[in-house]
C-alpha cells in the first residue's frame, strides 16, 4: 500500500530562496504555498516504463566512437522510506561531459563538446531496486553565480518512485571534491548529514579492472534518511 507524503525532518531540503544561489531569487514563490489534500492519483501513480533502449544505461556506447574522459560505473539501490527496494522504477540521468560542458545551445563555456557523448541515460531498477549506469566522469564547470564560481562535478538524477509523493530530482556528487565549500547549490541543504547523502562513495569492489572506476549512490525516497531534493515539494 502506498502511503501519503510524510514531511522530511527540518533541514533536509534546501529552501526555495537561498541567498547564495542567485537564480532562486527569481523563481522562488513570493507567497506561501497552498497545501492541497492528496488524492488517489498522487499516491498511486505514475507507472512509467517506456521503451528502454539497449544503450540507454551505457552513456559511453550511444555514438559511433568512444567518448573522451575517465570511464566510471555508477550503481546503487532505490529504497523507500521503510528501507524496502523500489523495483521497476525509472531512473534517469543527465550530466556534463569530461570537459564540463553540456550539449545545450545555452552552454557557451570555453570547453570542447564531445561528439561521442551527449550525457543522457535511463534505466529501470530490478526486482531488488538495483540500477547501474556506465558513463564518463563529468568535469567541473564555471557558472555566473558569483566571482570565480565553479560547480563541483555532479550527475543529475530523476526518479518517480512508486507514486508522485516520492518524486525526486537530485544531484550526485563525488567524494572529496575541493569545490564543495564554495558551491551554494550543494550548501543550500542546511543539514550536514543530509548533504553527505548526495555524495557517492568510491567502490573498489565494483571497480572493473583496466576498464572503469565504480561509485555507489543509494537513493532513499522519503523518510528520515531520504536523499535531498534539488527543490522541495512541500
Amino acid at each position: 500500500m502506498i502511503r501519503g507524503y510524510r514531511p522530511a525532518p527540518e533541514g533536509t531540503h534546501p529552501p526555495l530562496d537561498f541567498e547564495g544561489y542567485k537564480s532562486t531569487r527569481l523563481r522562488a514563490p513570493s507567497q506561501a504555498p497552498i497545501v492541497l489534500r492528496q488524492r488517489l492519483t498522487e499516491v498511486t501513480g505514475p507507472l512509467l516504463t517506456g521503451d528502454i533502449g539497449p544503450s540507454d544505461h551505457d552513456l559511453t556506447t550511444q555514438h559511433a566512437g568512444e567518448p573522451i574522459g575517465q570511464r566510471i560505473v555508477v550503481a546503487g539501490r532505490v529504497l523507500d522510506d521503510d528501507g524496502r527496494p523500489v523495483p521497476d522504477t525509472l531512473v534517469e540521468v543527465w550530466q556534463a561531459n569530461a570537459a564540463g560542458r553540456y550539449p545545450h545551445s545555452r552552454d557557451n563555456t570555453p570547453a570542447p563538446l564531445d561528439p561521442n557523448f551527449t550525457g543522457g541515460g535511463r534505466v529501470l531498477t530490478d526486482s531488488l531496486g538495483n540500477y547501474s549506469f556506465t558513463t564518463i566522469k563529468p568535469g567541473a564547470y564555471p557558472w555566473g553565480n558569483h566571482h570565480n564560481a565553479w560547480r563541483p562535478a555532479h550527475i543529475h538524477f530523476s526518479l518517480f518512485g512508486r507514486a508522485f509523493t516520492q518524486r525526486l530530482v537530485t544531484q550526485m556528487y563525488f567524494p572529496d571534491d575541493p569545490l564543495f565549500a564554495q558551491d551554494p547549490i550543494f550548501n543550500s541543504v542546511p543539514d550536514e548529514k543530509a548533504r553527505q547523502r548526495m555524495v557517492s562513495t568510491f567502490d573498489l569492489e565494483a571497480t572493473q579492472p583496466a576498464w572503469a572506476l565504480a561509485f555507489r549512490f543509494d537513493i532513499v525516497l522519503r523518510g528520515r534518511e531520504q536523499t535531498p531534493f534539488e527543490e522541495p515539494h512541500e
